[in-house]
C-alpha cells in the first residue's frame, strides 16, 4: 500500500519538477528535490527492512506532495482571457469574512481565475479571520491593499505565501506586488476605464 502511494508522489514531484524547469530557475524547485530524494531514501529503507521508518515516509509524502502542489499553482497560466472584473464582487467570493473599503465602480482587467486565485493565497498567506481590504486608484492602477489582523500561522510551504503571490500578480495578471511591511502586502492591479 505505502509503495503506490510513494509511486504517486514520487510522479507527482517529477511532473511538477518537470514544470517548474520549463517555466522558472532551477532555484525555486531545489526544496522539491530535497523533499522528493528524502521521501525515496526513506522509502528504499524502509522497503529493506527497516520498517519503523513508514511513519516518517507518510510525512515526507505529504510534503512531497503539498510542495507539488506549490509548483502546480506556479506553473499554471491564468485560464481565461483578461477582462473587466469587478472587485468587490470577487473579493466577495475570495475573501468573503474580509471588511472591504472600495469604492463600488473599483474595476480590474485580468483573468477572474487568476485574481481569485492570487487572494485566495494572499487570505492564506496574510493569514487570520479579522481581513481588512482597502482599494484606491492610482493612476492606470488600483492599489489593493490587504491588511490581516490576529495571529498568522505559519504556511506548510512557505513558497506557497508571498513566492506565488508576486508571481500570479506579477507575471499572470501584469500588476505588481509590494510587500515591504511583513503581512500588510499592496497589490497594484490595471484599472478599468470605461471609454
Amino acid at each position: 500500500m505505502w509503495v503506490a502511494a510513494w509511486s504517486r508522489c514520487r510522479t507527482a514531484a517529477g511532473t511538477g519538477l518537470r514544470t517548474l524547469r520549463s517555466r522558472r530557475p532551477a532555484a525555486r524547485g531545489s526544496r522539491s528535490r530535497s523533499a522528493s530524494l528524502a521521501l525515496q531514501e526513506s522509502a528504499r529503507q524502509a522497503a529493506f527492512g527497516r520498517p519503523e521508518l513508514l511513519e516518517a515516509v507518510f510525512e515526507q509524502a505529504q510534503e512531497v506532495s503539498r510542495r507539488a502542489a506549490a509548483l502546480e499553482a506556479a506553473a499554471a497560466g491564468p485560464r481565461d482571457r483578461p477582462r473587466r472584473v469587478v472587485l468587490g464582487a470577487l473579493l466577495n467570493a475570495a475573501l468573503p469574512a474580509a471588511t472591504r473599503t472600495l469604492p463600488a465602480d473599483a474595476a480590474v482587467i485580468g483573468s477572474e481565475p487568476a485574481l481569485m486565485d492570487a487572494f485566495v493565497r494572499v487570505r492564506d498567506w496574510v493569514g487570520g479571520d479579522d481581513i481588512k481590504v482597502a482599494a484606491e486608484p492610482t493612476g492606470d492602477w488600483w492599489k489593493v491593499s490587504v491588511r490581516g489582523g490576529g495571529k498568522r500561522l505559519a504556511l506548510a510551504v512557505p513558497e506557497m505565501g508571498e513566492p506565488l503571490v508576486r508571481l500570479l500578480v506579477d507575471t499572470h495578471l501584469d500588476g505588481w506586488l509590494d510587500s515591504k511591511q511583513a503581512g500588510a502586502p499592496d497589490i497594484y492591479l490595471p484599472a478599468y476605464r470605461q471609454g
